[in-house]
Protein backbone atom coordinates (compact mmCIF):
# COMPACT_ATOMS: atom_id res chain seq x y z
CA UNK A 1 0.00 0.00 0.00
CA UNK A 2 1.68 3.67 -1.04
CA UNK A 3 0.60 5.06 2.17
CA UNK A 4 0.89 2.81 4.82
CA UNK A 5 1.72 4.67 7.58
CA UNK A 6 0.57 8.20 6.33
CA UNK A 7 -1.87 10.45 8.01
CA UNK A 8 -3.79 12.49 5.49
CA UNK A 9 -6.16 15.70 5.41
CA UNK A 10 -8.34 15.79 3.14
CA UNK A 11 -10.88 18.81 2.28
CA UNK A 12 -14.20 19.00 0.58
CA UNK A 13 -14.99 15.18 1.05
CA UNK A 14 -18.84 15.28 1.08
CA UNK A 15 -19.29 14.31 -2.77
CA UNK A 16 -17.30 13.82 -5.56
CA UNK A 17 -13.18 13.72 -5.87
CA UNK A 18 -12.86 14.97 -2.47
CA UNK A 19 -14.58 11.88 -1.40
CA UNK A 20 -13.31 9.51 -3.39
CA UNK A 21 -9.61 10.79 -2.48
CA UNK A 22 -10.32 9.77 0.93
CA UNK A 23 -11.75 6.60 0.17
CA UNK A 24 -8.96 6.00 -2.17
CA UNK A 25 -6.30 7.31 0.35
CA UNK A 26 -7.63 5.05 3.09
CA UNK A 27 -8.08 1.99 0.92
CA UNK A 28 -4.09 2.61 0.32
CA UNK A 29 -3.08 2.36 3.73
CA UNK A 30 -3.53 6.36 5.26
CA UNK A 31 -5.40 7.32 8.05
CA UNK A 32 -7.51 10.10 6.41
CA UNK A 33 -9.25 13.37 8.35
CA UNK A 34 -12.17 14.03 6.18
CA UNK A 35 -13.15 17.75 6.43
CA UNK A 36 -16.70 19.90 4.84
CA UNK A 37 -19.04 22.12 5.88
CA UNK A 38 -22.07 19.67 5.72
CA UNK A 39 -21.62 17.59 8.49
CA UNK A 40 -24.87 15.41 6.91
CA UNK A 41 -23.13 14.39 3.59
CA UNK A 42 -19.22 14.39 5.17
CA UNK A 43 -19.62 12.77 8.50
CA UNK A 44 -20.74 9.18 6.32
CA UNK A 45 -17.89 8.96 4.72
CA UNK A 46 -15.43 9.03 7.26
CA UNK A 47 -17.53 6.21 9.02
CA UNK A 48 -18.22 4.23 5.58
CA UNK A 49 -14.02 4.06 5.83
CA UNK A 50 -14.61 2.68 8.88
CA UNK A 51 -16.54 0.21 7.98
CA UNK A 52 -14.07 -1.12 5.90
CA UNK A 53 -11.67 -1.63 8.28
CA UNK A 54 -9.80 1.79 7.57
CA UNK A 55 -9.07 4.89 9.93
CA UNK A 56 -10.85 8.01 9.85
CA UNK A 57 -12.36 10.78 11.95
CA UNK A 58 -14.80 13.53 10.25
CA UNK A 59 -14.09 17.31 11.11
CA UNK A 60 -16.99 19.88 10.19
CA UNK A 61 -15.28 22.78 8.76
CA UNK A 62 -15.51 25.79 6.81
CA UNK A 63 -12.09 26.24 5.36
CA UNK A 64 -12.92 30.34 4.97
CA UNK A 65 -12.57 30.81 8.40
CA UNK A 66 -9.41 30.39 10.67
CA UNK A 67 -10.70 29.15 13.57
CA UNK A 68 -12.33 26.13 11.72
CA UNK A 69 -8.94 25.24 10.25
CA UNK A 70 -6.98 25.81 13.33
CA UNK A 71 -9.66 22.64 15.01
CA UNK A 72 -8.97 20.83 12.15
CA UNK A 73 -5.41 20.25 12.44
CA UNK A 74 -5.79 20.24 16.24
CA UNK A 75 -8.23 17.18 16.07
CA UNK A 76 -6.15 15.65 13.34
CA UNK A 77 -3.32 15.61 16.09
CA UNK A 78 -5.31 14.75 18.36
CA UNK A 79 -6.47 11.89 16.57
CA UNK A 80 -3.54 10.57 14.57
CA UNK A 81 -0.42 12.41 16.11
CA UNK A 82 0.96 13.75 12.48
CA UNK A 83 -0.39 15.28 9.50
CA UNK A 84 2.13 13.79 6.40
CA UNK A 85 -0.53 14.69 3.47
CA UNK A 86 -2.71 17.67 2.98
CA UNK A 87 -4.80 17.72 0.20
CA UNK A 88 -6.70 21.10 -0.83
CA UNK A 89 -10.03 19.74 -2.63
CA UNK A 90 -12.60 21.89 -1.27
CA UNK A 91 -13.52 24.48 -3.87
CA UNK A 92 -16.44 26.38 -5.26
CA UNK A 93 -17.58 26.25 -8.37
CA UNK A 94 -19.07 29.75 -10.37
CA UNK A 95 -20.09 30.67 -14.17
CA UNK A 96 -21.87 33.93 -14.73
CA UNK A 97 -20.45 36.94 -17.12
CA UNK A 98 -18.22 39.53 -15.17
CA UNK A 99 -19.70 42.12 -15.71
CA UNK A 100 -22.46 41.25 -13.44
CA UNK A 101 -20.47 39.08 -11.04
CA UNK A 102 -20.95 41.45 -7.33
CA UNK A 103 -18.28 41.57 -5.18
CA UNK A 104 -20.05 39.21 -2.43
CA UNK A 105 -19.77 36.67 -5.20
CA UNK A 106 -16.29 37.32 -5.86
CA UNK A 107 -15.20 37.01 -2.00
CA UNK A 108 -16.61 34.06 -2.16
CA UNK A 109 -15.32 31.92 -4.41
CA UNK A 110 -11.86 34.00 -3.81
CA UNK A 111 -11.94 32.90 0.42
CA UNK A 112 -13.08 29.21 -0.26
CA UNK A 113 -10.63 28.24 -3.37
CA UNK A 114 -7.87 30.51 -2.92
CA UNK A 115 -7.87 32.03 0.98
CA UNK A 116 -9.15 28.67 2.00
CA UNK A 117 -6.10 26.99 0.70
CA UNK A 118 -3.88 29.58 2.02
CA UNK A 119 -5.30 28.57 5.77
CA UNK A 120 -4.96 24.97 5.46
CA UNK A 121 -1.61 24.95 4.05
CA UNK A 122 -0.26 26.95 6.41
CA UNK A 123 -1.25 25.04 9.21
CA UNK A 124 -0.04 21.57 7.45
CA UNK A 125 3.66 23.26 6.68
CA UNK A 126 3.86 24.06 10.45
CA UNK A 127 2.78 20.69 11.18
CA UNK A 128 5.30 19.29 8.39
CA UNK A 129 8.45 21.49 9.59
CA UNK A 130 8.07 20.10 13.24
CA UNK A 131 7.84 16.26 12.11
CA UNK A 132 10.86 16.92 9.63
CA UNK A 133 8.54 16.94 5.91
CA UNK A 134 5.65 15.92 4.45
CA UNK A 135 3.18 16.58 0.73
CA UNK A 136 0.75 18.92 0.06
CA UNK A 137 -1.51 18.31 -3.03
CA UNK A 138 -3.94 21.25 -4.07
CA UNK A 139 -6.61 20.52 -6.44
CA UNK A 140 -6.94 23.05 -9.27
CA UNK A 141 -9.05 22.43 -12.65
CA UNK A 142 -7.77 22.59 -16.32
CA UNK A 143 -8.83 26.42 -16.17
CA UNK A 144 -4.99 26.87 -14.69
CA UNK A 145 -4.74 25.83 -18.73
CA UNK A 146 -7.14 27.56 -20.33
CA UNK A 147 -10.06 29.86 -19.74
CA UNK A 148 -13.55 29.64 -20.72
CA UNK A 149 -16.22 32.54 -20.75
CA UNK A 150 -17.79 33.23 -17.31
CA UNK A 151 -15.66 31.73 -14.84
CA UNK A 152 -13.67 34.90 -13.98
CA UNK A 153 -13.18 34.33 -9.77
CA UNK A 154 -12.83 30.72 -10.42
CA UNK A 155 -10.17 31.10 -13.13
CA UNK A 156 -8.35 34.04 -10.85
CA UNK A 157 -8.71 31.97 -7.45
CA UNK A 158 -7.57 28.65 -9.80
CA UNK A 159 -4.46 30.82 -11.02
CA UNK A 160 -3.46 32.24 -7.72
CA UNK A 161 -3.50 28.30 -6.30
CA UNK A 162 -1.19 27.65 -8.73
CA UNK A 163 1.26 30.34 -7.75
CA UNK A 164 1.02 29.88 -4.35
CA UNK A 165 1.77 25.96 -5.03
CA UNK A 166 5.17 26.74 -6.89
CA UNK A 167 6.41 29.79 -4.38
CA UNK A 168 5.65 27.37 -1.73
CA UNK A 169 7.61 24.17 -3.55
CA UNK A 170 10.61 26.28 -3.60
CA UNK A 171 10.43 27.51 -0.13
CA UNK A 172 10.32 24.68 1.60
CA UNK A 173 11.97 21.92 -1.04
CA UNK A 174 15.25 21.88 1.38
CA UNK A 175 12.91 20.97 4.35
CA UNK A 176 11.75 17.89 2.94
CA UNK A 177 7.88 19.52 1.76
CA UNK A 178 7.05 18.90 -1.36
CA UNK A 179 4.04 21.20 -2.64
CA UNK A 180 1.97 20.25 -6.11
CA UNK A 181 -1.00 20.74 -7.84
CA UNK A 182 -3.15 18.85 -9.34
CA UNK A 183 -5.50 19.50 -12.29
CA UNK A 184 -8.80 17.88 -13.18
CA UNK A 185 -10.50 17.76 -16.61
CA UNK A 186 -13.99 17.56 -16.92
CA UNK A 187 -14.90 15.00 -14.36
CA UNK A 188 -18.05 13.10 -13.39
CA UNK A 189 -19.06 14.71 -10.21
CA UNK A 190 -22.15 17.05 -9.52
CA UNK A 191 -20.31 19.62 -12.05
CA UNK A 192 -21.56 17.37 -14.98
CA UNK A 193 -24.45 16.11 -13.63
CA UNK A 194 -25.07 20.71 -13.58
CA UNK A 195 -23.75 20.74 -17.57
CA UNK A 196 -25.99 18.06 -18.51
CA UNK A 197 -29.35 19.34 -16.59
CA UNK A 198 -29.37 22.96 -17.95
CA UNK A 199 -28.53 21.23 -21.58
CA UNK A 200 -31.77 21.46 -23.65
CA UNK A 201 -31.13 18.47 -25.54
CA UNK A 202 -28.65 15.52 -24.24
CA UNK A 203 -27.14 14.03 -26.56
CA UNK A 204 -26.09 17.43 -28.06
CA UNK A 205 -24.17 18.42 -24.74
CA UNK A 206 -22.53 14.93 -24.42
CA UNK A 207 -21.33 15.28 -28.01
CA UNK A 208 -20.18 18.72 -27.97
CA UNK A 209 -17.96 17.47 -24.54
CA UNK A 210 -16.37 14.69 -26.07
CA UNK A 211 -15.40 16.30 -29.02
CA UNK A 212 -13.58 18.65 -26.89
CA UNK A 213 -11.79 15.78 -24.98
CA UNK A 214 -9.22 13.79 -26.90
CA UNK A 215 -10.15 10.49 -25.22
CA UNK A 216 -13.70 11.11 -26.33
CA UNK A 217 -15.12 10.79 -22.33
CA UNK A 218 -15.66 12.18 -19.30
CA UNK A 219 -13.39 11.47 -16.75
CA UNK A 220 -13.92 9.75 -13.47
CA UNK A 221 -13.26 10.73 -9.80
CA UNK A 222 -11.11 7.56 -9.56
CA UNK A 223 -8.25 8.90 -12.46
CA UNK A 224 -8.17 12.15 -10.16
CA UNK A 225 -7.86 10.23 -6.90
CA UNK A 226 -5.57 7.81 -8.22
CA UNK A 227 -2.88 10.87 -9.60
CA UNK A 228 -3.52 12.20 -6.09
CA UNK A 229 -2.18 9.32 -4.17
CA UNK A 230 1.14 9.55 -6.86
CA UNK A 231 1.76 12.97 -5.41
CA UNK A 232 1.05 11.94 -1.63
CA UNK A 233 3.24 8.72 -1.69
CA UNK A 234 7.38 8.42 -1.99
CA UNK A 235 6.55 7.56 -5.24
CA UNK A 236 6.96 11.15 -6.40
CA UNK A 237 9.72 11.90 -4.07
CA UNK A 238 11.52 14.49 -6.71
CA UNK A 239 8.14 16.10 -7.98
CA UNK A 240 7.67 19.50 -6.03
CA UNK A 241 6.19 22.43 -7.96
CA UNK A 242 4.26 20.90 -10.43
CA UNK A 243 0.91 21.24 -12.10
CA UNK A 244 -0.23 17.68 -12.84
CA UNK A 245 -2.88 17.67 -15.31
CA UNK A 246 -5.09 14.73 -15.66
CA UNK A 247 -8.10 15.80 -18.53
CA UNK A 248 -8.05 13.12 -21.36
CA UNK A 249 -6.50 15.64 -23.58
CA UNK A 250 -8.31 18.38 -23.44
CA UNK A 251 -5.94 21.34 -22.44
CA UNK A 252 -3.56 19.53 -25.38
CA UNK A 253 -6.58 20.15 -28.69
CA UNK A 254 -6.06 23.25 -30.20
CA UNK A 255 -9.83 23.61 -31.34
CA UNK A 256 -12.51 20.90 -31.15
CA UNK A 257 -12.65 17.83 -33.33
CA UNK A 258 -15.12 18.31 -36.80
CA UNK A 259 -18.26 17.44 -37.38
CA UNK A 260 -16.79 15.31 -40.53
CA UNK A 261 -14.38 13.27 -41.35
CA UNK A 262 -11.56 15.08 -43.94
CA UNK A 263 -9.68 14.02 -46.91
CA UNK A 264 -6.07 13.75 -46.11
CA UNK A 265 -3.99 16.58 -46.93
CA UNK A 266 -0.90 15.80 -48.22
CA UNK A 267 0.57 19.15 -48.27
CA UNK A 268 2.05 21.54 -50.63
CA UNK A 269 6.06 22.64 -50.67
CA UNK A 270 6.32 26.37 -50.23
Amino acid sequence: MRLHGKVAVVTGTSSGIGKVIAETFASEGAAVVTASRREATGAPVAEGIRGRGGRAIFVRCDISVESDVSALFRACEAEFGRVDVLVNNAGVDFAKPFDRTSIDEWDRVINTDLRGTFLCTREAIRAMLAQGGGSIVNVTSVHTIAAVRGAAPYDAAKWGTVGLTKALAVEYADRNIRVNSLAPGLIRTAIWDDLVAAAPDLQQCVAYWNANIPARRIGLPEEIARAAVFLASDESSYVTGSNLVVDGGMTSQLISAAPYESKPVEGRTS
